[in-house]
């Protein structure tokens, strides 16, 4: 929701700062049971001055989403463009994918469990982002069976192997914990890549590649 004309460099600050507070909130005890009224008192401002900031319940949820799926989709869409096989190029959305996770557990909750309280124009947007996302990794997981890197099998089952594996992670991950993004994407990727790979394909060097590539884009900057 862009800056109403009139409105000082604090608006801004103490919007997002709104923002954050409605997703710890919605996380914990979800979207229909959190009222207007609790999230006015988190953030310490009457019901009417809480709407001069948000306009209204529903667009701190849509600005939770976008939260998500903006950069999410930003970065997919880079990487998809790449000149790059495919099975990296899978191998750095899935990282991608991870850290986003990790960066916003809260937002994820939100994003997984009470995208259906959106309506009209709002769930329309984010259904239609959300399959470009699916269509994004679809297109990949096709051209790495097309290339001959992974066996024939049915595009779309493959893709929702693919995000479950990684979307369910915010439920026990932790922030500190033994495992980052990099690592659990490395992971995820070899348990993927040896159940879809074709008999001749040989993965032992994507990580390797993957280093390689990111050196190729460091030197780039």
């Amino acid at each position: 929701m862009p800056r109403p004309p009139g409105h000082g460099p604090g608006y801004e600050i103490k919007r997002q700062q709104i923002i954050d507070q409605a997703a710890d909130l919605f996380a914990k005890q979800g979207y229909a049971a959190t009222g207007i009224a609790e999230i006015g008192k988190v953030a310490g401002l009457a019901k009417g001055a809480l709407y001069y900031y948000i306009g209204s319940k529903e667009n701190l949820l849509v600005e939770i989403q976008n939260r998500v799926l903006g950069p999410l989709l930003d970065a997919a869409r880079k990487i998809a463009a790449l000149d790059e096989d495919p099975v990296l190029r899978l191998r750095l959305l899935s990282e991608t994918l991870l850290e986003i996770i990790f960066a916003r557990l809260d937002h994820i909750w939100v994003y997984e469990h009470d995208y259906r309280h959106l309506t009209g124009e709002n769930r329309s947007r984010f259904i239609a982002q959300r399959h470009e996302f699916e269509q994004i990794v679809t297109n990949l997981l096709t051209a790495a069976m097309e290339s001959g890197a992974f066996r024939k099998m049915d595009p779309r089952l493959a893709m929702l192997q693919f995000l479950n594996m990684h979307n369910h992670t915010y439920q026990w991950v932790r922030p500190g914990g033994p495992w980052d993004a990099a690592f659990l994407s490395q992971q995820y990727c070899a348990t993927l890549i040896s159940g879809f790979r074709s008999p001749d394909y040989d993965a032992s060097d994507l990580e390797k590649r993957v280093e390689e590539f990111r050196a190729r884009q460091s030197e780039e900057k």
